[in-house]
């Protein structure tokens, strides 16, 4: 099926500050204003697709924000080259305004949040012959503004809070953690009661119903407001079967020959075709660009590598046949990968390890295209599967056992996943974990690894090290020390947020103030 992506030409719809008659009060008539845009359902729909459109820039998952949530977690690291960017993924905040690192993130997602605004703020004006589609429209821009405020304040833990479009003499001032998420969990309830369960072919990777109750979810969690997310996540359990499952094989979650399944819930709808730049155009590039600088060197730029406690992890338990954890062998390119995986292709993009000088290293196979290519460049077609069903059934899970549930209950959702056909490990009463079944905090600590198991590199970590405590005490960060090496630079405290732009501190004449500590 033919990717739908949101990309339209129209994009200066800007608000211009007020000012004398003048050449520079002269409207062009080929450029579309407020004043020209926003009077037809054809203008709202391109509105939305504008918003959608920042979903395909560097500052997001197409590149830079695996650096923050994959390697900033314990679950990778970087060697890059390009020591600012290694010393981001390692606590060492030097240069605030960093672009790659900080800033563009930022700027990025603040248009997100500036294109959404302009289509709440106008499209309920326009006159639609179909209600029900307006309201789809609306939603829609509801949903992706919580998005873009759920990576603020999970990155920043406070911002400026802009629910209408401004202009350029706007001075952001602070919004604290609680303000963030109290709009989050507004836009997501709002965007509940307007979205479908589904699309039709031709508007597939459209936020849903389903996406905004996962999303919301999430959003509670990460307060620990289990019993409010357990509530939405059973919306998606309740479907297992009509909207949602597991697909049989755990790969077809990460190649471009199966996207938009049963268990995705939200993904981003990349493709290889534009083969540029990520500017604001027609042929704006619109592929995963993350396998370039996770691949082995020679094929990538071996930017941001795996840590090597998780294949140890993945090797403590045995499929029901007595095969290692095929998720390992999807997840990671390492050295014994051969040996441990005698059924499956030795070969890493067509080489063998020893030929390719990678050592004792340990790569990012997830996402990458060594599956169908032998090469790497910046244009991959995967789609990036943002939530998936997976993950749905281990927050439920979470959520069953934080709220006082029945642990053998709990246990039930964690062996759907373990007992993928693929995956074929036995059910955690029967398996070497079978002893977390025991005590509710056992079963809290195992799930953890759990979650790494099923999801790792997928932008997750970083959320659940936060939402688990493990970086507000030492305890915890010796724990991921144990894991990490890095973690010896987190300062407890300090780190489990980052600083905010400088310059965007600079501007506010003192409204907006740094973090604590920076």
């Amino acid at each position: 099926m033919k990717k739908i992506h949101y990309i339209i030409v129209f994009l200066g719809i800007y608000l211009l500050s007020a000012c004398s008659e003048s050449l520079l009060d002269i409207e062009n008539p080929n450029e579309p204003t407020v004043t020209t845009f926003w009077k037809t359902e054809d203008d709202a729909q391109k509105g939305v697709n504008a918003a959608y459109s920042m979903l395909y820039k560097e500052g997001g998952w197409m590149r830079w924000l695996s650096f923050r949530y994959d390697l900033g977690s314990d679950e990778g690291w970087s060697t890059s080259p390009w020591n600012e960017l290694a010393e981001w993924t390692r606590f060492n905040y030097v240069n605030y305004d960093f672009w790659e690192g900080n800033r563009q993130h930022w700027e990025e997602f603040y248009v997100g949040i500036f294109r959404a605004n302009q289509v709440l703020k106008y499209v309920p004006e326009i006159e639609f012959a179909d209600q029900n589609r307006k309201n789809q429209i609306i939603g829609q821009a509801e949903f992706l503004r919580a998005l873009w405020y759920f990576q603020i304040v999970n990155l920043w833990e406070k911002g400026t809070l802009i629910l209408e479009p401004q202009d350029g003499n706007y001075i952001p001032s602070d919004a604290s953690e609680a303000e963030l998420w109290a709009q989050i969990e507004t836009d997501l309830q709002n965007a509940i009661g307007k979205l479908p369960e589904t699309w039709d072919a031709a508007n597939v990777g459209r936020a849903t119903y389903g996406a905004a109750k996962a999303l919301l979810a999430k959003a509670y969690m990460q307060q620990r407001k289990f019993a409010e997310a357990k509530t939405e996540l059973q919306w998606l359990i309740d479907r297992e079967g009509s909207l949602y499952g597991l697909v049989d094989e755990y790969m077809d979650n990460f190649t471009h020959f199966n996207e938009n399944n049963r268990e995705s819930v939200f993904e981003i709808q990349f493709d290889d075709k534009n083969k540029g730049g990520t500017g604001n155009d027609a042929s704006m590039a619109t592929g995963l660009q993350r396998t370039q600088f996770f691949a082995p060197g020679g094929i990538g730029w071996q930017d941001g590598k795996a840590r090597g406690w998780l294949v140890g992890e993945y090797k403590k338990e045995k499929r029901l046949d007595g095969k290692n954890d095929i998720r390992l062998y999807h997840n990671l390119y390492y050295r014994e990968s051969p040996q441990d995986f005698p059924d499956e292709d030795p070969k890493i993009y067509g080489r063998d390890w020893d030929n390719g000088g990678w050592g004792d290293h340990l790569f990012i196979r997830k996402y990458s295209t060594g599956y169908y290519r032998n090469f790497e460049d910046y244009f991959a077609p995967n789609n990036f599967r943002l939530i998936r069903y997976a993950d749905i059934l281990l927050l439920y899970a979470e959520c069953i056992a934080e709220t006082g549930g029945s642990i053998t209950e709990a246990a039930q959702y964690v062996d759907k996943v373990r007992q993928r056909p693929s995956t074929n490990l036995a059910k955690l009463e029967n398996s070497v974990y079978s002893n977390v079944l025991t005590s509710r905090e056992l079963f809290l600590k195992h799930l953890q690894m759990e979650r790494s198991f099923e999801l790792c590199f997928e932008g997750v970590r970083w959320m659940d090290i936060k939402r688990w405590g493990l970086l507000d005490s030492q305890d915890g960060v010796n724990e991921l020390i144990s894991r990490d090496d890095d973690f010896r630079n987190f300062v407890v405290g300090k780190h489990r947020r980052a600083p905010i732009p400088q310059v965007e501190v600079d501007n506010s004449a003192g409204q907006l103030t740094q973090n604590p500590q920076y």
